[in-house]
């Protein structure tokens, strides 16, 4: 397929991922024109906010169409579950982000679980279940802690770490006979807890070649020391330190698996995946196992990802929408990278919005830093307020891990709103 250069883009999303994303995209010599759906108050600096279902797939390919889009980018995992992307080939619209048949991965943990056993792929021993009994056999055959996850999208509520037998029924009981969760708990896997640490890694791929970006950590609970309750990221860091030729280890076990599996039940991929895993320390050397696929860039991970990215990310897209990645140079980052969220207080239950937040106007003070929008919204006087649980999220950049963090929390700490609060141990396991 032929697209004109630079590509008039349509990019999917509105929160801090897609803010690092849109700034990617702006200061690519691919890219033309920049559409964002439903966008931010900081992404509104970058491109030509609309306000559309992004998860109608013909609402989405209709603006395409009478806006001369040349490509699409999606940011979050709603629209690539509801198959917009399927909508949007079918009309001969490239698209950087897998259909519906690949974002299975994501969409259904119970599919998840099952293709990485018909496939080899390292995880956690797991029960798929779908009765309360079936639940209570599967919790009797394991000890705590027992780890309980909603099949569907659950925007990270969907995992519960239970320390007793009692507890966790009453978690499957909520979810299949309360329907906390809706339709996403209809379905339930309960899995082994896989002790170890945590780590992401992001891979761009067309389905045929790859490209493995720099390994991230996020920080999934809301307060220092890991304590409080589970949110969808307090902050993350890039790259990780890892030992030998582990990276190597993580494309031969997990991802060439993972995409020569897509192949053989023929669907193509193109996009992002996430690979969060866990890393065990074994007598002969570090386990790895799958926690989980995502379909796109986690948040905050890409905060602390793409800046670290050299080359033209815009290019790296439209070559993979496309199905012509072998044309992209491999991959290439330098430095450190690492991101402070700043949430409302009460986040991750119930929080204010509409609090007046200071301190925006202040970047050129503080070197390589930036700051991501992810839940914050413009009044009429041009007042930024808060809009969100996770508001804003700020990325400091240095040639070491310690400078990167240096600078991201003294930019954290000039900005003020009612309630903020965050964490202040971000890249803890890398300083000890």
């Amino acid at each position: 397929m032929t697209v004109k250069s630079p590509a008039d883009t349509l990019l999917l999303g509105g929160g801090g991922r897609e803010h690092a994303m849109a700034r990617m995209l702006s200061q690519s010599d691919s890219i033309g024109r920049i559409h964002c759906a439903p966008g931010n108050p900081g992404i509104a600096a970058l491109a030509e906010i609309h306000k559309f279902d992004i998860r109608d797939g013909a609402a989405v390919t209709d603006f395409c169409l009478s806006h001369g889009i040349d490509l699409v980018v999606i940011g979050p995992e709603a629209p690539l579950v509801a198959g917009v992307p399927d909508a949007l080939r079918g009309a001969g619209i490239p698209v950087f982000g897998p259909g519906r048949d690949g974002a299975r991965l994501e969409g259904s943990k119970a599919f998840s679980k099952l293709f990485m056993k018909r496939h080899g792929i390292p995880t956690a021993p797991f029960d798929i279940c779908r009765a309360l009994g079936e639940c209570e056999h599967a919790i009797e055959r394991r000890e705590p802690p027992y780890v309980i996850k909603a099949d569907g999208l659950a925007a990270g509520k969907g995992v519960f770490l239970p320390e007793r037998k009692a507890e966790a029924l009453d978690v499957c009981r909520e979810l299949l006979e309360g329907r906390t969760l809706g339709d996403a708990g209809c379905t339930i896997v309960v899995e082994d807890y896989m002790p170890g640490h945590e780590l992401t890694v992001f891979a761009v791929t067309d389905g045929k070649s790859y490209r493995i970006l720099p390994p991230s950590r996020d920080h999934k609970r809301a307060y220092d020391g890991d304590k409080g309750p589970n949110t969808g990221g307090m902050g993350a860091y890039s790259p990780v330190s890892l030992p030998g030729k582990l990276m190597d280890r993580v494309a031969d076990e997990v991802l060439r698996p993972t995409l020569a599996g897509l192949a053989a039940e023929n669907v193509d991929y193109r996009g992002v995946i996430y690979m969060g895993l866990m890393l065990s320390d074994e007598r002969d050397g570090v386990k790895i196992s799958v926690v989980e696929y995502n379909v796109r860039f986690g948040d905050p991970e890409a905060q602390a990802v793409l800046p670290l990215l050299s080359g033209d990310f815009g290019f790296l897209a439209l070559k993979t929408a496309l199905g012509e990645l072998d044309a992209c140079p491999e991959t290439a980052f330098s430095g450190y990278a690492l991101c402070v969220v700043l949430a409302a207080g009460g986040y991750p239950g119930e929080f204010k919005k509409g609090d007046e937040i200071s301190g925006l106007d202040r970047d050129a003070e503080f070197e390589d830093t930036y700051v991501f929008h992810a839940g914050t919204a413009a009044n009429g006087d041009g007042k930024m307020l808060s809009n969100g649980g996770r508001v804003l999220g700020v990325t400091g950049v240095g040639s070491t891990f310690e400078s990167a963090r240096e600078r991201a929390y003294a930019r954290a700490s000039a900005v003020r709103f009612d309630g903020m609060y965050y964490r202040r141990d971000i890249g803890w396991s890398e300083c000890a």
